[in-house]
């Protein structure tokens, strides 16, 4: 009786001590795990273009100090934030509503192209035609953008910093709409860069915001922004390389706009110079045609100005007589 029970004691420690080299030998989870996440972990995954298009934006807009007023409009300043950031811009109001305070108007929400810090000041590239807009009954936002005018600075990172004009186009329109003085229309308007910006914003958004493009940036992600690197002191060699750091991580498709032309519901109105040295006019033909493709069903009305160059000098009264005959038609007025 008590060999038997010693045998049992024996086999019992040799199963114990088998089962605990067996358990030595698994891997961990407590050392793969973090290195998976640390691998998994992507933060420009959430600035793809479908994935801005499932998330939701809000803000407040806020009126700052007056800056001119004439007899047609008054400027103000105004800001609002945008994920946690502050951006400012200025408003051009029309001047109906010194009349009557309770007064509402549809609002047109414009971006500008590319201008450096060195030199800007708010209202470049907007300031002119937003003057004209709010002669004829339209409050004009215009954006100065994360790390111009008084905002806050964007990210260090020059993709996320690019990504970040969407989220706050986005977070400003989404303002916009429920804005006390808006009627609730809300028209786009993008110049150059601030074009792109605005077909961005139509595919992530998939709304039907009546949208002017002059001369827009419509060429594929990162060749858009390649083209451009001649201008720099070092011809592109940095952006190069950040570039190439960002493609081991992420594909450019998902950034691309000309991949989502398709999500584009709105009505389109495109004004372009052949004497255009920034934006060939090339790269509207083809983007009309794109778009056209895509969806036969789209509104697109594509106005080409021979001799008028990147701002539409030559041809630009016409164009902005256009411009509000456009929205006039989309907003019912």
């Amino acid at each position: 009786m008590v060999k038997m029970v010693l045998i049992l004691v024996l086999a019992m420690v040799l199963v114990g001590v088998g089962g605990w080299v067996w358990w030595q030998k698994q891997p961990s989870p407590r050392l793969v795990s973090p290195i998976v996440n640390k691998i998994l972990e992507k933060p420009l995954d959430k600035y793809t273009i479908e994935n801005l298009g499932k998330r939701s934006y809000k803000s407040e807009i806020l009126l700052d100090e007056a800056t001119a007023t004439t007899s047609a409009y008054t400027v103000y300043k105004f800001h609002f934030d945008s994920d946690g950031k502050k951006v400012t811009g200025l408003a051009h109001l029309p001047a109906g509503r010194q009349v009557f305070p309770n007064q509402k108007f549809p609002v047109i929400i414009q971006f500008r192209g590319y201008v450096d810090r060195n030199i800007y000041v708010p209202g470049v590239g907007t300031q002119r035609s937003a003057q004209v807009f709010a002669r004829n009954g339209f409050i004009s936002l215009a954006p100065d953008g994360l790390g111009y005018g008084g905002s806050d600075n964007p990210s260090p990172d020059v993709f996320e910093e690019r990504f970040q004009s969407y989220t706050t186009a986005l977070n400003l329109i989404a303002a916009a709409e429920y804005w006390p003085l808006s009627t609730g229309k809300l028209g786009l308007w993008g110049h150059s860069n601030g074009g792109q910006v605005a077909l961005t914003v139509l595919e992530i958004s998939q709304k039907t915001y009546p949208t002017v493009l002059w001369a827009p940036v419509s060429k594929p992600f990162p060749f858009s922004i390649l083209h451009y690197t001649d201008e720099a002191d070092d011809k592109g060699k940095a952006l190069r390389k950040k570039l190439a750091d960002f493609e081991k991580d992420y594909d450019v498709f998902n950034y691309d706009l000309t991949r989502y032309l398709d999500r584009i519901q709105a009505p389109v109105q495109l004004h372009q110079g052949t004497a255009d040295d920034s934006v060939p006019q090339k790269w509207s033909d083809e983007l009309v045609q794109k778009l056209s493709t895509v969806n036969s069903q789209l509104s697109i009305s594509y106005f080409v100005y021979p001799g008028a160059d990147h701002n539409l000098a030559g041809a630009w009264d016409k164009v902005v007589r256009r411009d509000i005959e456009f929205f006039s038609k989309n907003f019912g007025s």
